[in-house]
C-alpha cells in the first residue's frame, strides 16, 4: 500500500514564486483549508493582475483626454491597493470577496457609459465578466453575479441612445477592442490556470491520501461507484502483531514519546509490507494487521507474509523504548479464506472478516512473547520452506485445542 511522507513533497503552492505566493497569501490565516488557501490566493492575484493592467487604461484615457473616463480605472486601482493593505492588516476576506467582485461588475459599466456605448468603448462592459467567472471560483454565489452581468448589458443596450458619445477616432477605437478583448482574456486564463493548476495538485494529493487508506485497485473500483464493495478470498494469509507489555509501558510515556514510539516502528512495519507487495489492513493500538493475497490474488502470498512476521522480529531487536526497555513483538499467522470489503461513506474502512482473521487473531494472542504462532494449515503450507518449533496443544479461546507450531527461520535453499 503506498505510504507517501506527506510532509516532504511540495505542494503546487510551494512551487510558485516567492513573490506570487507573498501576494497571494496575504488574506489567508493558519486555519484556513488547501481550498480555502486556494480560493483566496485566486481572488488576490486577479486583483493585483486587474491593478496592474489598467495602467493601460488610464494612460490611454488620459492621453486622450478622457480624464472623466481615466477618473474610473484610476479609482479602482487606488481601492484595489488600500483593500488588499487592509486585507492584509485585518483578514477580512469576505468583504474584500464581495467589494471587489462589486467594482469588477459596475466600473466598466460606468466606464462605458462615460464613453458613450459599446462601439465607441470597444467592448470595455466584457471586463465585467470578471465578476461572474471570479465568483465561480470564489464560491460567491456565481449565478447572482451572472444575472447582475447580463441585466447590466441589458440596461446598457437599453439606455445607449442616451449616452453622450466620446470623440474618439475608429482608430482608436478599432485598438480599444483589442485592448479590452486581450486584457479580459489575460484576466480569465490566468485565473482559471492558477485555480485549476492548484486544484489538480490537491486533487492529486488527497487521492494519494485515499491510497494510504484503500489498496490501488479497491479505491479505484470505490471511485467508479461500485457499492457495496465486497469479495472472496479462498487463500489469503493473516498476520497480527502486537507489542509484548505495551500498555503498562505506555502509561509511563508522554504521549509525544507514545506517538511517535508508535510511529516510527509501524512507518518501517509499513515499508516492509510495501517491499513484500502485502496489503497493511488497520492498526489498533499496538496491534497491526497485514494480509497477502488480497485484493491481487497471489500464489507466494503465504511465503510472504511469512518472510515479513521473520523480518518484523528481526527489526524489533532493534528497537527500545525512551526509558532503554527492550520492545517484543507476538505474532500470529493463519491461512485461509476470507471475505474483504469496503465499509463506511464518509471514512472508509478496508477490512478483513472471517474464521481466517480470528483464528490468526487468537495465534497472536496465545503466541508467546518473542515467537510467531501458526495455526495447523499454515504450517503445512510452510513448511517446506521455512523452519518450526512445535508448540503442542494450545486452548484458545473460542477455537478449542490446536496443535500450533512456531516459526523460527528459513530453510537453507541449494543451487
Amino acid at each position: 500500500m503506498i505510504n507517501p511522507d506527506l510532509t516532504a513533497p511540495l505542494t503546487w503552492f510551494d512551487r510558485l514564486p516567492r513573490t506570487v505566493r507573498r501576494l497571494a497569501s496575504i488574506g489567508g490565516s493558519q486555519a484556513d483549508s488547501d481550498d480555502e488557501r486556494l480560493r483566496k490566493g485566486s481572488l488576490v492575484l486577479t486583483v493585483v493582475l486587474v491593478v496592474v493592467l489598467a495602467v493601460v487604461w488610464v494612460t490611454t484615457y488620459s492621453i486622450l483626454g478622457l480624464y472623466r473616463s481615466a477618473a474610473i480605472p484610476f479609482g479602482y486601482q487606488v481601492v484595489s491597493v488600500a483593500s488588499l493593505i487592509m486585507l492584509r492588516s485585518t483578514k477580512g476576506f469576505e468583504l474584500f470577496r464581495v467589494s471587489q467582485l462589486f467594482l469588477m461588475l459596475l466600473l466598466p459599466v460606468l466606464l462605458q457609459w462615460s464613453l458613450g456605448g459599446f462601439v465607441v468603448s470597444g467592448g470595455v462592459i466584457l471586463w465585467a465578466l470578471i465578476s461572474p467567472l471570479g465568483a465561480l471560483v470564489f464560491s460567491a454565489r456565481p449565478l447572482r453575479w451572472f444575472l447582475g452581468y447580463v441585466l447590466l448589458i441589458g440596461a446598457s443596450g437599453l439606455f445607449e441612445s442616451s449616452l453622450t458619445r466620446a470623440d474618439i477616432p475608429s482608430s482608436v477605437t478599432t485598438w480599444f477592442f483589442a485592448l479590452n478583448i486581450g486584457g479580459v482574456s489575460i484576466v480569465a486564463f490566468f485565473l482559471l490556470r492558477y485555480f485549476m493548476h492548484g486544484f489538480a495538485a490537491e486533487r492529486q494529493r488527497s487521492e494519494q491520501l485515499l491510497l494510504n487508506v484503500l489498496p490501488v485497485s479497491i479505491a479505484r473500483r470505490l471511485k467508479a461507484g461500485e457499492r457495496p464493495l465486497a469479495d472472496r478470498f479462498e487463500t489469503a494469509a493473516v498476520l497480527f502483531a502486537d507489542l509484548v507489555g505495551f500498555t503498562p509501558m505506555s502509561e509511563r510515556l508522554s504521549p509525544e514519546e507514545l506517538v511517535e514510539l508508535l510511529d516510527g516502528l509501524f512507518s518501517r512495519f509499513d515499508e516492509v509490507a510495501d517491499r513484500l507487495g502485502l496489503e497493511k489492513i488497520k492498526t489498533v493500538g499496538d496491534s497491526y494487521m497485514v494480509v497477502g493475497g488480497l485484493p491481487e490474488p497471489r500464489a507466494d502470498a503465504p511465503e510472504s507474509v511469512a518472510e515479513m512476521a521473520l523480518m518484523l522480529q528481526e527489526m524489533i531487536k532493534g528497537f527500545r523504548a525512551p526509558s532503554g526497555a527492550r520492545l517484543d513483538l507476538r505474532i500470529g499467522i493463519d491461512i485461509g479464506p476470507v471475505v474483504a470489503g469496503v465499509i463506511g461513506t464518509r471514512k472508509f474502512t478496508y477490512d478483513l472478516w472471517g474464521d481466517t482473521v480470528n483464528t490468526a487473531s487468537r495465534m497472536e494472542s496465545h503466541g508467546v512473547e518473542g515467537g510467531i504462532q501458526v495455526t495447523p494449515r499454515a504450517y503445512e503450507r510452510l513448511r517446506h520452506r521455512f523452519i518450526f518449533d512445535e508448540r503442542g496443544l494450545v486452548e484458545l479461546r473460542g477455537k478449542g485445542e490446536m496443535v500450533t507450531h512456531l516459526l523460527v527461520g528459513r530453510l537453507q535453499t541449494t543451487g
